[in-house]
């Protein structure tokens, strides 16, 4: 037996002599091994590992009744937003546990609706996910991507739509790219990477994007490079074609900073050249819409929470159209000639109604304290679609009319639950600096506050990403088995602009995890909670959150759940797309960032003899985002390192990636797994 964990036996892992200097300081990797997921050694400890993580949650006997409620309260119609395209209107929906859902394509809202793509029919275990599509300007082509088994690579196809054939075209190697149409339909912009080493293509770095235009017809072989930098091999590539048809937009990102270059390329003038509108990474510009030459950008310049501009791009001329205000500016669409401008207040939506002159119109008016997503389509139409949840909101569709302002309800899900049971306060709570940050807490109506309450706390804090009310039945099922959710929205998050955003990042990045702790430093003293009730869980950037929360204050937690983690945070740069974080994380060639990412790489924190809490790392061996080595290598130390009998494991999922596309059946037996594993060491009752 390899562990210092009596109850526990767990695969041996061989420590390798394996030493690498980081500015003149030698830092151990030992198992540096389990970078290799397809070795006979690595495929061996997995299978090792999972058989150690069945064997502790099969005796878990809530786990089956947990499952059957997670799959009774799943199966419920699941509608997507609307859109249209010529004269056909285009729309998701799940009929409850299809593993992936279905596009369907109407002639008209009230007409039969008839499938265009049902990807469950692409394998049999649902692994094959449609991850990208974009339909042609007259509604008679859809470009798709399909992803297989989690991966982020993709495979382009075309479909007639009226026919529901598949054309010849064959796109590969794509990655991070989605599609857009010329107005002809006769073909559209992509992008691309070279070919990868067929044996390697899920770990090897990604560098060199191009983007290239596909004429339908013809082979691959034969598109035409559009624009691409070989000086430049972090540069990436969003070609988008304006409403007119007049212009390619070309957003040049690097890594996932969200500032942005923006070029363009007149479509009506053959071989025209790139133009660099904006070709500094000074800002984010996001692409509005245009009024001939002049472009209409969303940007942070000057304004770290956001305001709408004009780019006359004959003269460089800038106005500004909306001006920067006290909440967050995310989006703006255009619709019935009138901008409409999604704002983040304290987490949650707000939808305005502005002219084109910068004037307000008026407020939508949205169901309740929630996320709202859509409001797209053509520059005159006068009326959308838009989607509104919320913690106890299962997605419900609306339809907008923009003339009068009034929202009818057009798709609501039924599911088998009463949110009246439910409540959601939102509070504000001293980080270890003192700066305010909100969090939602959501529980069954009436909990007692005394300290007892098993919670679920679970954050993200990165890359200006904002976590915001949304429905899960997986969420609804942990309130059933009586627990507490709370969700603070963390420094390194979006919720509050570009400050808030960089005030989690690089030399900053403790702020994050120092905002988590105060979360449950709140949550126990007021009542909700204690140490031995309280579990933390995030996934990827989030799992980074857990890992180093847990080597930070073990004391604190009672189990902790970190999913497809950045856990070695001396070598996620050396990974498939590893090297675009180092805008978030700074970069250990870098003295200072290295100092910093060595002094919370929860890999290299982890201390012998320690009471860890109970643990349970979930990864897939098909992650080409954040490749299972880190979640591998962070396992096989915890085991070592970890006394005091809680367990340590690690659940391999396979036939699976980061968690896009990842089908119903794999979702629902792993929250299953995540919430037996909680009740068993939480020591809940366990009954829904």
């Amino acid at each position: 037996m390899s562990s210092s964990s009596p109850s526990f036996n767990y695969p041996i892992a061989r420590q390798a002599d394996q030493t690498d200097n980081y500015h003149g300081i030698e830092v151990a990797d030992p198992y540096r091994w389990l970078e290799d997921p397809d070795s006979e050694e690595t495929r061996t400890w997995i299978e090792g590992q999972n058989q150690v993580t069945s064997g502790f949650l099969d005796q878990i006997p809530q786990r089956d009744r947990i499952k059957e409620r997670l799959t009774q309260l799943w199966d419920y119609e699941k509608f997507g937003t609307p859109f249209k395209r010529g004269d056909r209107y285009f729309f998701f929906k799940n009929d409850g546990l299809q593993n992936q859902s279905v596009l369907y394509v109407l002639q008209s809202l009230d007409g039969e609706p008839r499938v265009l793509l049902d990807p469950n029919t692409l394998s049999e275990d649902g692994t094959v996910a449609l991850s990208g599509y974009s339909i042609s300007e007259d509604g008679k082509f859809m470009a798709y991507g399909l992803s297989s088994s989690g991966s982020d690579w993709q495979e382009w196809q075309v479909r007639d739509v009226d026919t529901g054939k598949d054309l010849a075209d064959r796109l590969k190697w794509v990655k991070f790219s989605g599609a857009s149409w010329t107005h002809d339909s006769q073909g559209f912009f992509y992008s691309r990477y070279d070919e990868p080493n067929e044996d390697t293509k899920y770990e090897d770095i990604n560098y060199f994007q191009k983007l290239y235009y596909h004429r339908l017809g013809t082979n691959q072989t034969e598109d035409t490079l559009i624009y691409d930098r070989p000086d430049e091999k972090e540069w990436g590539f969003s070609g988008g074609v304006t409403e007119d048809g007049q212009y390619l937009i070309i957003s040049v990102w690097r890594g996932t900073d969200p500032k942005n270059l923006v070029f363009y390329r007149d479509l009506t003038v053959p071989d025209a050249p790139v133009v660099e509108l904006i070709n500094e990474f000074e800002a984010e510009y996001a692409f509005v819409d245009n009024e001939g030459s002049a472009f209409w950008f969303r940007t942070d310049l000057d304004a770290p929470r956001g305001r709408l501009i004009a780019i006359e791009t004959q003269t460089g001329e800038r106005t500004e159209i909306i001006p920067e205000a006290e909440d967050v500016l995310e989006g703006v669409g255009l619709l019935n000639n009138q901008f409409v401008a999604s704002y983040l207040k304290d987490a949650r939506t707000e939808i305005k109604i502005f002219n084109l002159d910068g004037s307000f119109v008026r407020d939508v008016a949205l169901p309740g304290i929630g996320s709202a997503g859509g409001f797209s389509g053509k520059r005159h139409d006068t009326e959308t679609f838009y989607s509104f949840t919320g913690f106890t909101a299962p997605t419900t569709i609306y339809r907008y009319d923009m003339k009068t302002g009034e929202s009818r309800v057009f798709r609501q899900p039924q599911v088998d639950f009463d949110p009246g049971q439910y409540e959601t306060t939102q509070i504000f709570y001293p980080s270890k600096d003192g700066t305010q940050v909100p969090m939602f807490i959501t529980h069954k109506t009436g909990i007692e506050l005394d300290g007892q309450n098993p919670t679920y706390l679970y954050g993200y804090g990165g890359f200006n990403i904002s976590l915001t009310p949304v429905f899960t039945v997986g969420q609804l099922v942990w309130m059933e088995l009586g627990g507490v959710l709370a969700i603070p929205n963390l420094r390194g998050g979006g919720e509050y602009g570009e400050a808030w955003h960089q005030g989690g990042t690089k030399l900053n990045k403790q702020n994050v995890f120092d905002d988590f702790i105060a979360a449950a430093e709140w949550l126990i003293a007021n009542g909700y909670t204690s140490s031995a009730k309280l579990a933390i869980g995030g996934g990827s950037n989030g799992g980074l959150l857990v890992g180093a929360c847990m080597t930070q204050r073990p004391d604190l937690f009672a189990a902790a759940m970190p999913a497809v983690g950045v856990l070695d945070m001396l070598r996620f740069h050396k990974f498939t797309i590893g090297w675009a974080w180092c805008s978030d994380y700074g970069s250990p060639e870098n003295l200072e960032e290295f100092n910093a990412l060595h002094a919370y790489s929860p890999l290299h924190n982890l201390k012998s003899g320690t009471a860890y809490p109970a643990t349970m790392i979930t990864t897939a061996d098909h992650d080409d985002r954040v490749v299972p080595a880190h979640s591998f290598k962070f396992a096989a130390a915890l085991q070592a390192a970890g006394e005091g009998g809680n367990p340590l494991l690690i659940r391999i999922e396979t036939k699976a990636g980061h968690g896009a596309g990842k089908p119903t059946t794999k979702t629902i037996e792993e929250l299953a797994d995540r919430w037996a594993f909680l009740v068993r060491v939480l020591e809940m009752d366990g009954s829904v």
